[in-house]
């Protein structure tokens, strides 16, 4: 019977689960959306039962559509959306408060007191992070603070603080693993990710008891088995990565100076640095790309909170599209934004600016202003904003990017990957999976149980679909970009 690998792919918006083969081709997926809550402006939470009902509905959904009488479930990997915050009672297994999502910004005001306090340098030399109410450790802090009883049980040792890999494993063996992987630990702004651990000074910074942090693992190993998907079969749970290193293994990138960019709900910039921590001078993060075989890589990042996130609110926000398909004929309409430019700082702006409490902006509209100006800007500044990350990783890196690959859903969209290239004036790879993401979880958990023998054979498998090629003059280029600059600085009014 043939074999295939289980990938679970637990995303901001939705939930995905996708078989695929042994050459990484996707047998089947299945996918669900789930609630975004917002109960204040800037907070952004989930129902992490209900994360966990979508992920097992469509790991049910996908193994049904093809049967176990077809293919044989070798291992699953787990790929999610990182920092999201979830906190659990250990006894009873049921959250204690929602889970706040990465995008939530409730936590900016302590954060800033924390760089008041100068504990900038401190925290990045240990984390290679940013403060921001990004990453989980405020986060954590808060539903302590601010759930009654809850800091009492922490103490007590009582209660789980996972990111959504630590979920989802938790449900998935009934409760027997409380674990996380490298990846996932980097981006809670509680892990050293020098010495490799949870660092006591950073927990007592936050105020977090240590029992309530799940043990870590590398990204790569069978950390226990579940068999809640097919009757009579443990099935081993044996890759996890947080979804932007998942990406950046998914395509390959496994050597030093090598780039790519998932255009998700966010846009997520890593350039592979090898087994060498670079501290960043140009606001850019530090984080663990990978550990495996006992050696640990590394990478530098840069996050851009609204990607594909503004194509929703075009959908939902504003309704001058049904589908967000229809954002590229929308667009496609006008030739160029006619001097409109949108910021989507709808969570703060990330990496280079790390400005949590700018607001979207929207600048150079006229009675001649229609829909499809604004589609166009919206797309657009998707492109710049991942301009502004790589002009820092160049900078930092101290080499020119020669190309870029991409991933994600957005890069279904020629127009946006055809402006890509111009403004960076550089070369756009899209590979023939764009679902690298779930496809680097499938990588790590199948290698880690023979499935797929190394990296080489793994890479092997990589292939191109598209390649885009800048048309655009300098100039123009340059004007556009001067344009760019003007409408961030207004996000600063």
């Amino acid at each position: 019977m043939p074999k295939c690998i289980l990938a679970l792919d637990q995303g901001t918006t939705s939930s995905r689960a996708i078989l695929f083969d042994q050459e990484g081709l996707i047998i089947a997926t299945a996918q669900k959306e789930f609630t975004q809550i917002f109960p204040s402006p800037g907070w952004v939470e989930h129902d992490p039962m209900e994360i966990w009902s979508t992920q097992i509905g469509v790991a049910s959904e996908v193994i049904s559509k093809h049967g176990t009488d077809k293919f044989d479930i070798t291992a699953i990997g787990i790929t999610n959306q990182r920092e999201t915050t979830v906190v659990w009672n250990k006894l009873t297994g049921m959250p204690i408060y929602n889970a706040i999502v990465w995008q939530d910004r409730r936590t900016a005001d302590f954060c800033d007191q924390l760089k008041q306090e100068g504990k900038q340098t401190f925290i990045q030399e240990k984390t290679g992070l940013i403060i921001d109410a990004y990453f989980s450790a405020s986060k954590i802090k808060w539903i302590l603070d601010h759930v009654e009883g809850a800091r009492a049980q922490a103490e007590k040792g009582e209660l789980c603080f996972g990111t959504i890999d630590s979920w989802l494993v938790w449900k998935l063996t009934n409760g027997a693993q409380h674990i996380t992987d490298a990846t996932n630990a980097s981006r809670t702004m509680l892990y050293n990710i020098h010495e490799l651990k949870w660092d006591t000074a950073l927990l007592d910074l936050f105020d977090i008891p240590m029992a309530m942090l799940p043990e870590v693992k590398s990204s790569s190993e069978v950390y226990g088995h579940t068999d809640l998907l097919v009757t009579n079969q443990q099935i081993p749970i044996a890759g996890i990565a947080g979804d932007q290193q998942a990406a950046l293994f998914g395509q390959i990138c496994t050597a030093p100076g090598m780039v790519k960019n998932t255009y998700g709900t966010g846009c997520f910039m890593l350039m592979h640095t090898g087994e060498k921590a670079f501290i960043s001078k140009n606001n850019l993060l530090t984080t663990i790309a990978l550990q495996r075989n006992g050696k640990t890589f590394y990478a530098l990042e840069g996050s851009v909170f609204i990607g594909g996130a503004v194509v929703q609110w075009l959908r939902d926000g504003l309704n001058i599209i049904r589908d967000s398909d229809q954002v590229e004929s929308l667009a496609a309409q006008v030739t160029d934004t006619d001097g409109v430019y949108m910021v989507p700082a709808f969570a703060g702006l990330g990496a280079p600016y790390w400005n949590q409490h700018a607001k979207g902006t929207i600048i150079g509209i006229t009675r001649g202003t229609n829909a499809a100006h604004i589609a166009r800007a919206a797309l657009e500044s998707i492109a710049y904003q991942t301009y502004d990350v790589l002009k820092a990783m160049e900078s930092d890196a101290q080499i020119p990017i020669a190309e870029l690959r991409v991933d994600g859903g957005a890069t279904k969209n020629n127009l946006l990957m055809q402006f890509q290239s111009n403004i960076l004036n550089t070369k756009v790879i899209r590979p023939t999976i764009i679902e690298t993401t779930a496809l680097g979880a499938a990588y790590l958990a199948g290698l880690a149980v023979g499935f797929w023998k190394d990296e080489t054979e793994i890479a092997a498998k990589w292939k191109v679909d598209q390649v885009f090629n800048p048309i655009l003059a300098q100039a123009d280029i340059a004007k556009g970009i001067e344009g760019w600059k003007k409408a961030i600085q207004m996000t600063n009014i």
